[in-house]
């Protein structure tokens, strides 16, 4: 087994959604989150090196999001990462209706909930971030029974496994990072969930169009990367559903989506984080 390196990361002032939501984006085996201080774990011929979290943390300071940072690194002999990690992962009550629930933790739900079963793994979407929580309920609020759906780089598929338990006819779940397909593949086989299809690639590797509700739970520069993808899979009265959105990047978001014909219907924030929907104006 490889070994690992583990980054302890602080910052003036520590705020640590702001922190791990950025961390993220990067290729990270996983995150711990504490007090006035994080870590993250790679392996040690990993990419990642301490200078690329360097630049990742310079950027909140260019945007005056934080002051200062701190970043230590050790090396850790080899261990089984899934074993620690699942440690960390709890149930998560979404809303009085939805709970996501790791298969290795028991949970006596309530009448009339739906559980959805994840293991994240090294997957991002566990519900317990903000970014996730805020896409969950607002797919709550929003789908109707029968709508298509597509996931746009949907880690654990948490997001494509609601939908199909909430009515979707049809879920299609893309992302172009292998172990995420793998995971997703799992996490759909746990949930028996028939009507959600998990690939692997890009937007532009989804055949379908003309879907109803689209999901996006991707950082600001991919999203406005891909904005003319989502639009061209949207259908004329459909819904696109955004997250992983700073709140310093909203007016940005919205004035990015508006130059190709999609209007801000609703926002909603938590901590430093925004969902929002969209539609065809």
């Amino acid at each position: 087994m490889k070994n690992y390196k583990e980054y302890t990361i602080s910052s003036e002032p520590f705020n640590v959604d702001l922190l791990s939501g950025i961390l993220w984006e990067l290729e990270i085996l996983g995150l711990n989150e504490f007090d006035n201080f994080l870590t993250i774990f790679v392996y040690e011929d990993s990419d990642i090196t301490q200078d690329i979290i360097k630049e990742k943390l310079k950027s909140l300071v260019v945007e005056k999001l934080i002051d200062s940072y701190l970043i230590t690194e050790k090396t850790l002999e080899s261990k089984n990462w899934n074993e620690e990690y699942e440690k960390n992962i709890n149930v998560i009550e979404v809303s009085d209706k939805i709970i996501i629930r790791p298969t290795f933790k028991s949970y006596e739900s309530k009448e009339n909930q739906i559980e959805v079963l994840i293991d994240p793994k090294m997957s991002f979407g566990t519900g317990e971030h903000q970014t996730t929580k805020l896409m969950l309920q607002l797919l709550e609020e929003n789908i109707k029974i029968g709508n298509t759906v597509l996931d746009v780089g949907s880690g654990t598929a948490v997001l494509g496994i609601t939908a199909s338990k909430l009515g979707a006819s049809k879920v299609i779940a893309v992302d172009n990072d292998e172990w995420c397909y793998i995971n997703g593949k799992e996490n759909v086989e746990k949930n028996s969930v028939n009507n959600v299809e998990v690939l692997l690639g890009t937007i532009n590797d989804v055949n379908e169009s003309d879907f109803d509700l689209i999901l996006a739970n991707i950082n600001t520069h991919i999203l406005i990367e891909i904005k003319q993808e989502l639009y061209n899979k949207l259908n004329s009265s459909g819904l696109l559903i955004l997250s992983g959105i700073l709140h310093t990047d909203l007016e940005e978001i919205k004035r990015q989506f508006a130059q190709i014909g999609l209007t801000a219907l609703f926002h909603r924030q938590q901590d430093e984080w925004i969902g929002i929907i969209l539609n065809k104006a």
